[in-house]
């Protein structure tokens, strides 16, 4: 089975559909979205509308949470936080109340998934380092653990409890004997210095794990950002990849 695994679209649909035409063409047989759909962006319906048609399964992230008060914004920064305030005001109730039913972590076929992390996931931590991982990994259900959340595509290799390297390598097959947490990158707003829509394939079949790069029309989206008056830091960050 191939499965794209797709997160942190945050209202970008530019780069929603660029991607969407990639796994069109990928030989896909499942779409799995690991949360925030919303958030950033300037087409928060469109993009949810979207998902709503293709993907198998969808989490919901902690700005999807945090624009229909599932979860507080206290701890987000000014720009994201006046983000979160905007597409509070032009999110349909619908799509709301669908997102209101989302989990922050669910398994598929047997794939275990989260929007953050798999230990404490309604608490949106970040597994940014390999001590990070470390913590997560008595948290693990099996094998394999897919995340999304700190936007930046990354392969956590574990050895043992106390034993983990970190690969940022475009391929990997995953070794049996060994334990993985993958961030599958960031659709929508990457941060890897990178402004290419990132997503990944799992091929369950040889248990190889793929990045792709998709570029998308960036200006188009901060064309939209800017007349929608959304912050100009969220504006210009897009064309960094930061």
């Amino acid at each position: 089975m191939r499965y794209a695994l797709i997160s942190d679209i945050h209202s970008n649909l530019e780069a929603f559909t660029a991607v969407l035409e990639n796994i069109e063409k990928s030989h896909i047989d499942r779409v799995l979205f690991l949360g925030d759909i919303i958030g950033y962006g300037p087409n928060p319906n469109e993009c949810l509308d979207l998902l709503l048609e293709v993907a198998d399964l969808t989490l919901g992230g902690n700005h999807d949470w945090a624009v229909i008060g599932k979860t507080p914004d206290d701890y987000f920064n000014p720009f994201a936080k006046a983000a979160v305030d905007w597409t509070n005001e032009n999110l349909r109730k619908d799509l709301g109340d669908f997102l209101m039913r989302t989990r922050a972590t669910d398994t598929f076929d047997g794939i275990q998934l989260a929007h953050s992390s798999p230990l404490k996931p309604e608490l949106w931590l970040y597994i940014m380092s390999q001590t990070d991982a470390i913590e997560n990994y008595q948290s693990m259900e099996g094998d394999v653990c897919f995340i999304g959340h700190s936007h930046q595509p990354i392969i956590m290799e574990f050895s043992g409890p106390e034993s983990v390297r970190a690969s940022r390598d475009p391929f990997m097959t995953l070794d049996q004997d060994k334990k993985y947490i993958i961030n599958v990158g960031s659709v929508g707003q990457p941060r890897d210095l990178n402004p290419d829509a990132c997503w990944t394939i799992f091929d369950s079949e040889i248990g190889s794990v793929e990045f792709h790069r998709t570029p998308y029309d960036i200006q188009a989206v901060q064309k939209k950002m800017e007349d929608a008056g959304l912050p100009r830091y969220l504006i210009e960050r897009l064309a960094k990849g930061r």
